[in-house]
């Protein structure tokens, strides 16, 4: 019989196990700390959040509203239908040169009907109307000829100078200096206010009306770029998402375990990674210089954003199929299903919520991009509506991101308004559309 060592008894510890000696104070302090990293971090990340809210909100929201003034313009036959005949192509030879000495003559009639004093002469006062007014009012004159040879009332915008000064950004003291403006336009405007002739609300033309031109910054509206980014979701929706279900059900459920699928999988992963502008690059190059698709055309910001849209949605749909128990598999192929009804009437169901949900997060990071669709020349200034789909789809157009990035470019401070007013119409969709991947996984969320 041989000799073993003693096992040694550990010592036992003084005091109760209720009373936490150093160490497990050391532990608890080093817990708490991080505790408090954290909440520091949520703390400083919401704080962020909060001020660039704030930033956008109070220098964009004032781009939802609109000053206009009452005016009664009298509309003289001898002038826009010299023939009398009231027929449109005609009347079309009357160029907004002859329409603007109307609404000048408008304004001058207006105080004179209203009894406002003032020492500005007639071109200042049509300065303080939008140069927009007199296309507006030539083209409703021509979709209504009927018209002609009476007074209507007509609504028409300010100036952009005006308008500012009723929304804080241009003052008495800046107006001194400011060749655009003149003080007395500012008390003129006040005294049209008093008496009714003007007033600010609710500008629903920023949402629907197409860009304006440098001058015109209080015509400019949101109409073409989001008919443009809405043409540009509906390609990548009717492509991306086939496409990368396909593939990774594919891949996922069907593929080989072999070198081939590895490197397809590594080369989903890295294009997940690869910046923006090199899908625009690749768009330029394929679609426009090689297939010969318009520029500035959503077909091909569309394909772009597609190609750019792909891996995110394949890799979380892979994600939802992984997540899927394979006792869901396993029970279906025992009860004799073949290996395509397993994955199409059982595992595809149960995984949709995460489809759906990395889909939706796809079309609103393609919805956001900038970079890619600059180089495929949706940059341009675009005054026409694109035609509904299909031939809309090959149509000159914009789109919301790339707006922002061109009013920002503008040196007149209205546009760095309508600037900030785009991104929170952008912030809009991205937040419903994220309403809508989160409303989607629980009202189709199944637990096992």
């Amino acid at each position: 019989m041989t000799d073993t060592a003693p096992v040694p008894v550990p010592e036992r510890r003084n005091g109760s196990l209720m009373t936490s000696d150093r160490r497990t104070a050391r532990r608890n302090a080093a817990e708490k700390r991080f505790r408090l990293y954290g909440l520091a971090a949520i703390g400083v990340a919401a704080t962020a959040l909060v001020i660039l809210l704030a930033s956008i909100l109070a220098g964009g929201l004032s781009a939802f509203q609109q000053t206009t003034i009452q005016l009664q313009v009298e509309l003289p036959a001898e002038r826009l239908d010299p023939e009398g005949n009231r027929i449109p192509v005609e009347m079309a030879s009357v160029t907004t040169f002859g329409y603007a000495p109307l609404l000048r003559d408008a304004m001058v009639a207006t105080l004179a009907d209203a009894g406002i004093e003032t020492d500005l002469d007639a071109s200042d006062l049509a300065d303080m109307v939008s140069d927009e007014s007199v296309a507006q009012l030539r083209n409703y004159v021509l979709a209504n000829p009927e018209v002609v040879g009476s007074t209507i009332p007509v609504e028409v915008l300010a100036s952009g100078r005006i308008d500012g000064y009723y929304k804080g950004r241009v003052t008495a003291l800046t107006a001194e200096l400011d060749r655009n403006v003149d003080p007395a336009q500012l008390v003129l405007a006040d005294a049209l206010k008093d008496a009714g002739l003007l007033e600010t609300g609710f500008n629903w033309r920023f949402l629907t009306w197409p860009d304006a031109s440098d001058t015109r910054p209080e015509a400019a509206g949101l109409g073409v770029a989001i008919l443009g980014s809405l043409y540009m979701m509906l390609i990548v929706l009717c492509l991306a998402l086939p496409i990368g279900v396909a593939a990774s059900i594919y891949l996922e459920e069907f593929a080989p375990q072999n070198r081939l699928t590895d490197i397809i999988e590594v080369n989903i992963s890295n294009l997940a990674a690869v910046p923006s502008i090199v899908f625009g690059i690749l768009g330029l190059a394929i679609f426009i210089n090689w297939v010969g698709l318009p520029q500035s055309a959503p077909i091909v910001g569309g394909l772009v954003l597609t190609l750019m849209t792909l891996p995110t949605i394949i890799i979380a749909t892979r994600a939802a199929l992984k997540a899927v128990p394979p006792s869901i598999r396993d029970a279906a192929l025992g009860l004799g299903a073949s290996r395509m009804q397993a994955v199409f009437h059982h595992v595809l169901p149960l995984a949709m919520p995460g489809i759906l949900t990395g889909t939706i997060i796809g079309l609103a990071q393609a919805l956001g991009e900038t970079a890619p669709l600059l180089l495929i020349g949706m940059v341009a200034f675009v005054r026409e509506y694109p035609d509904a789909p299909p031939e809309g789809l090959f149509d000159p157009a914009s789109a919301l991101p790339v707006q922002v990035f061109n009013w920002t470019q503008r040196s007149d401070p209205a546009f760095v308004e309508r600037a900030s007013g785009a991104i929170i119409v952008l912030l809009l969709f991205l937040f419903l559309m994220n309403l809508t991947a989160i409303f989607l996984r629980r009202r189709f969320e199944r637990r096992w």
